[in-house]
């Protein structure tokens, strides 16, 4: 059988959408981890960042040599960056075959089969339905403890700085049972986590005959399958983390204490430019509600830095923001202009770069104290922990994550991958709680 080598790049949705692709060529390739052996290589593509973006064009001029080497070599684009470029990729990029979008993946071996006939081909088209919810993902790449399940695809925002509505289309969701039917065979081959993936999980909804599933009966029923299967989530949108959602995480100890909730900006003059459609007072509201009702909950952002018309005063209102709820951990990023966003056609990217980079590291550098604190806080407390392997650092140690996201290091023993177990934290990074099995 040919070889299939797949690069991921950006989010964990398309770390999914790899194992759907996987799954779909499944009867023609089989995956490899080595780029030089295989005979198709898909580039699994973000464009939320112009440097996700630079980082592909720089990869597919190093495959171009490899395809000197292997001429059958085929070369294939997938994911955003392909949807959101479209017409410059295949004039610009020698090295690449074909690229399809994310709702096209269905037509890859079309695709394919038409570009071993030397004509470059692609599939962009948006889709209303697509959700892929009959394939079963090819696993390919995962611990065979944790396991990515997308529940709906698309985004309906439109934040001012976004092409994923443009990129992923608008929001359409799964059907609730083969939600559930995919988690009940993922614990019966042994996984014991799953994170339900969305552009915003939260909106998700579901109404068909008597069903009429929100996100918060969703996260409900996949916790009453099993207590020894674990619930996360990504990603949030603040407009919709409701009352009832946040007891729902709060009612079930199987879903993890945890919630992601990106707020980009401390300062409500920039979130209006942003189109976030909540202020700074709606959003610190919803985290006193999420602190009253989990008080053991962790708490994890992302921070956009130097958008369009931010001033000094809104960069010091995201640092006192970050204070005031006290992140455990947060990805920050510096605004770079997306094509095609409503912040492209009409506002000035106004901020300078230096100012950008200073203000990013200002973020970056107060987070880390933030994360250090909330794990020295960790210290002298023992946490259920889901072993996933064996520490990097030593091979005499092991790693899992409690319920709260974070990283917990521990003696090997008799540990097994899959296995909980419980362990005294003693020390910690800003990164890592260490400790001891108890």
């Amino acid at each position: 059988m040919k070889k299939l080598y797949i690069e991921t790049y950006g989010c964990q949705m398309n770390i999914a959408d790899s194992e759907i692709v996987a799954s779909i060529l499944s009867n023609q390739y089989e995956i490899t981890d080595n780029s030089r052996e295989s005979d198709l290589v898909l580039l699994n593509t973000c464009s939320v960042r112009d440097n996700a973006e630079q980082r592909i064009r720089k990869r597919l001029r190093e495959l171009k040599s490899l395809k000197k080497k292997n001429p059958q070599l085929l070369i294939g684009l997938l994911g955003c960056m392909a949807e959101r470029i479209k017409e410059d990729l295949l004039e610009q990029e020698e090295a690449l075959d074909f690229i399809a979008g994310p709702d096209a993946y269905r037509s890859l071996p079309q695709l394919i089969e038409g570009a071993t006939q030397g004509e470059p081909s692609f599939n962009l088209l948006l889709s209303e339905e697509e959700t892929y919810s009959e394939i079963i993902p090819t696993r390919y790449n995962d611990n065979g403890v944790s396991a990515f399940i997308p529940i709906m695809r698309g985004c309906n925002n439109f934040c001012s700085y976004c092409v994923v509505p443009y990129t992923r289309g608008r929001e359409r969701s799964r059907d609730p049972e083969s939600i559930m039917e995919e988690c009940r065979n993922l614990l019966g081959k042994g996984y014991r986590e799953v994170t339900l993936l969305g552009q915003n999980v939260n909106s998700y909804r579901w109404k068909e005959g008597e069903k009429n599933f929100d996100f918060a009966d969703l996260m409900a029923a996949i916790a009453q399958i099993s207590p020894l299967l674990r619930v996360r989530f990504a990603t949030s949108h603040p407009k919709d983390i409701s009352d009832k959602l946040i007891q729902t995480i709060a009612d079930y100890p199987n879903i993890c204490k945890y919630i992601h909730l990106p707020v980009q900006s401390g300062s409500s003059a920039v979130l209006k430019r942003m189109n976030r459609v909540y202020d700074r007072e709606y959003y610190l509201e919803r985290i006193a509600t999420i602190k009253r009702l989990i008080p053991d909950c962790a708490l994890s952002t992302d921070i956009l830095s130097g958008f369009c018309g931010e001033t000094e005063e809104d960069h010091q209102d995201t640092l006192s923001i970050m204070k005031e709820v006290h992140y455990s951990s947060a990805f920050m990023f510096r605004y770079s202009v997306r094509g095609g966003t409503k912040a492209a056609e009409t506002m000035i990217d106004d901020v300078p770069d230096a100012v950008k980079k200073r203000r990013l590291e200002e973020i970056i550098a107060l987070q880390q104290e933030l994360s250090l604190q909330s794990n020295q806080q960790d210290v002298g407390k023992t946490f259920e922990v889901l072993v996933e392997g064996v520490s990097k650092r030593s091979d005499l140690k092991m790693f899992g994550r409690n319920s709260q996201n974070k990283v917990c290091v521990f003696p090997r023993k008799e540990v097994q991958v899959g296995d909980y177990v419980t362990v005294l934290i003693t020390k910690c990074t800003a990164g890592t709680l260490i400790g001891e099995l108890v």
